[in-house]
């Protein structure tokens, strides 16, 4: 007797496209999803939303489902916090000024790199920065990474971050970042929910993110937290996941995928228990429903 196989749901809620740090095309990002056999794929571009469409169109194309988020840039006890946001109405006005504030940040922040390079002998052009970030809603490090890498400065985008552009590099410049408190509420309120990503990468100080900050921010309405993350070694995952279930928060696993300019993040490396997506998107369609906002739906994926 044959047994039928089946199919294993294969989830990522965490992305980026060229509209931010990423490399492909928010329509080659959903495709090369599809390719590698991803059934539910989260668009998280920092602080922007402007892929979502461009994406919602190619998922409804190739027949995948596809969450609308971002990742956002906030700061919390005087360290940063990237918070990955879910479903939230990208109209709401506390939401699009707080984002146009840290892209704006972003912005200036590339004159004074690129002075500080110049101390050190590196002399690179922002026209030249610009023209690789193409598309992008703002320009970040990872495009002065690009440039360094097509000057022969570096050989990669690694090395840029490692030995010049992170922090305590002779290159690194602190930006705006929103207060991660007032997010989480600022989310809420847009009706969608949220997410802390990586919360104990090694290339992070996760500072004031442990059991009790999390318990805090928990009650403050935080949903959940990315466990399965390329950042995070066995043993912080299990520390983490523990922390999750003692909290009641949502588990995610997500690749942090950004095309060429992140090695070691292939689509589908880490991926979210159907469960807990399950979960996520009940959240969502009730702080929808409180906020009486128009939430973006999850685009169903019919081929």
């Amino acid at each position: 007797m044959r047994v039928a196989r089946v199919h294993a749901v294969r989830i990522d809620l965490h992305t980026h496209s060229d509209r931010s740090d990423g490399t492909d095309t928010p329509a080659e990002l959903v495709r090369n999803a599809h390719a590698a056999g991803i059934d539910v794929l989260a668009i998280t571009d920092h602080d922007t939303t402007v892929g979502w469409d461009e994406a919602a169109r190619t998922a409804e194309q190739v027949g995948i489902r596809l969450v609308r988020g971002i990742e956002v840039s906030t700061r919390f006890s005087g360290h940063g916090v990237h918070l990955l946001a879910y479903l939230p109405d990208p109209s709401h006005p506390e939401l699009v000024a707080e984002l146009d504030r840290v892209l704006e940040g972003r912005d200036n922040r590339l004159p004074a790199i690129l002075a500080r390079l110049r101390e050190v002998d590196i002399h690179l052009a922002a026209e030249d920065v610009r023209r690789l970030a193409g598309d992008a809603a703002a320009l970040g490090r990872p495009h002065v990474a690009d440039a360094l890498v097509e000057a022969r400065v570096v050989r990669s985008r690694d090395q840029a971050f490692a030995e010049l552009l992170g922090p305590g590099g002779p290159a690194y410049v602190d930006r705006y970042a929103a207060d991660l408190v007032r997010m989480i509420h600022t989310v809420r309120d847009a009706g969608g929910v949220t997410v802390i990503a990586h919360p104990w990468a090694s290339r992070h100080e996760h500072g004031a993110l442990d059991g009790e900050g999390l318990e805090r921010l928990r009650a403050l309405g935080l949903a959940g937290l990315e466990v399965d993350h390329e950042d995070h070694d066995r043993p912080t995952r299990e520390r983490l996941r523990g922390l999750a279930g003692d909290l009641d928060l949502v588990v995610t696993g997500s690749s942090d995928y950004h095309g060429v300019g992140k090695q070691g993040h292939d689509l589908g490396c880490n991926t979210t228990e159907p469960e807990h997506l399950e979960r996520l998107l009940e959240l969502a369609a009730r702080a929808s429903e409180r906020s009486g906002r128009e939430t973006p739906p999850v685009v169903s994926g019919a081929a």
